[in-house]
């Protein structure tokens, strides 16, 4: 009777129908959960009001845990996937391919948000209040101190200290010159990386899972202490960089995946959706970054020795969002001010908003710093900051998204200009 028994069973390696129902269900996909963290905390924010900064401990912990495992993960998966390449001029060759991409997307974002601000005008007519020179965040330093500190003293400190770009440039070495060993050597070394890079994922994968709770306090905490009041004096700016952010993440960058990928943006979009999520309710493309590596290379399909050496260069230098919002809001300022801009001018804007958004850390509200850049190019006065302060959180989330979402396209486009096939889960490239 056992033996009969068992001779009934379905073979354990194909799950019933059933089971594959329930485990394709839409409330266990991270993306449906991530949204409904999202509507959960500001439900519960707009109820509870100043009190819900009880939730602030829970959002703070799973950043805290996003955070301990970006310079793990950058380090072990750039080393490896540098060393795979073989040589220098392959990953020069990447790197180049990457970096015609950022400034391309950016230089249109910029173009979108001209485009917008000019025909809405949302600042024409609007007397806001001007803050105390105080107020004002510190000028942000200048493009040669950038380009040194890529440099670490010691690679180490920058490692503890999480500065992205030095460990980048240090990982990219490490790389390099481990294709110069012994093979013996060679094998050791990435071997060792390697085992680190899974350890990491399973660790990042764990955090993940986390993400639902975790946003849903940081939106709670967020929509408690701001309220919606802050909107109404600036709606039709805040509506305008909404309305071109949304043009470039939903026309500009799905016809550039498209055409140049190759790929479906509906399909892909779902491939990496939690990434998107993360990055709106963390307002941080460095903290989303093990998110966003698991969601390309996982889901959407795209190789890790592409994914490792474009997406962590791309959430410290690609940012089509902040660049948009910067041009936006300068010429918001300006129409506020009653400054007319002479298309000089505007085009000091254009070059000084593509500059400062490769400037600008991946860390939330960091263009806001970099604005600094934007109104100095320009002729417009710093204390025009203040006009924005109020309402730049809840831009900064949306502004992210897009610059994750543009990092995940362009890892799709190199890697189709490598020639590699890139089939998200859930369907083909078409």
């Amino acid at each position: 009777p056992v033996a009969e028994g068992r001779s009934e069973r379905r073979p354990t390696g194909r799950p019933t129908p059933e089971r594959a129902a329930r485990r394709n269900a839409w409330y266990r996909q991270l993306h449906w959960q991530i949204a409904l963290g999202i509507a959960g905390g500001i439900a519960l924010g707009a109820a509870l009001g100043p009190q819900a900064r009880a939730l602030h401990p829970i959002g703070d912990l799973f950043l805290r845990l996003l955070r301990m495992v970006i310079v793990p993960l950058i380090f072990s998966s750039l080393v490896v996937g540098t060393a795979g390449l073989g040589d220098a001029a392959r990953v020069g060759r990447l790197g180049a391919k990457a970096l015609a991409y950022y400034v391309a997307t950016s230089a249109a974002a910029i173009a979108v948000g001209l485009a917008a601000v000019n025909a809405a005008r949302p600042g024409a007519g609007i007397h806001l209040p001007l803050p105390a020179p105080a107020a004002l965040p510190q000028a942000p330093p200048g493009l040669a101190d950038m380009l040194l500190q890529i440099v670490p003293e010691n690679p180490l400190a920058a490692m503890a200290q999480g500065d992205v770009l030095p460990v980048i440039f240090f990982a990219l070495l490490v790389g390099l010159f481990a294709n110069r060993l012994d093979r013996r050597l060679r094998e050791a070394l990435v071997g060792v990386l390697q085992a680190a890079f899974e350890v990491t994922m399973g660790i990042t994968s764990f955090v993940i899972r986390l993400a639902p709770a975790g946003i849903f306090a940081l939106v709670a905490v967020l929509v408690g202490t701001t309220g919606f009041e802050v909107f109404r004096p600036l709606l039709r700016y805040v509506l305008t960089v909404a309305f071109a952010l949304a043009v470039h993440a939903l026309v500009t960058l799905p016809v550039i995946l498209r055409f140049a990928a190759r790929l479906s943006p509906y399909r892909y979009g779902r491939a990496v959706a939690p990434a998107l999520a993360t990055a709106f309710s963390t307002a941080s493309s460095s903290a989303t970054l093990p998110v966003t590596l698991e969601c390309v290379e996982k889901h959407a399909g795209v190789p890790n020795r592409i994914g490792s050496l474009v997406l962590p260069l791309g959430a410290t230098i690609n940012m089509d969002g902040t660049a948009l919002y910067e041009c936006v809001a300068a010429i918001f300022i300006a129409q506020v001010y009653g400054i007319a801009l002479t298309p000089a001018q505007q085009l000091a804007i254009f070059l000084a908003a593509l500059l400062a958004s490769i400037g600008a850390a991946g860390i939330p509200m960091a263009g806001l710093v970099m604005m600094g850049i934007v109104l100095r190019a320009a002729g417009l006065p710093l204390e025009g900051v203040g006009l924005i302060v109020a309402v730049d959180r809840v831009l900064d989330m949306c502004r992210t998204a897009v610059n994750v979402w543009s990092d995940t396209v362009g890892a799709a486009v190199v890697a189709r200009w490598e020639g590699e096939l890139i089939r998200p889960a859930g369907g083909g490239d078409r």
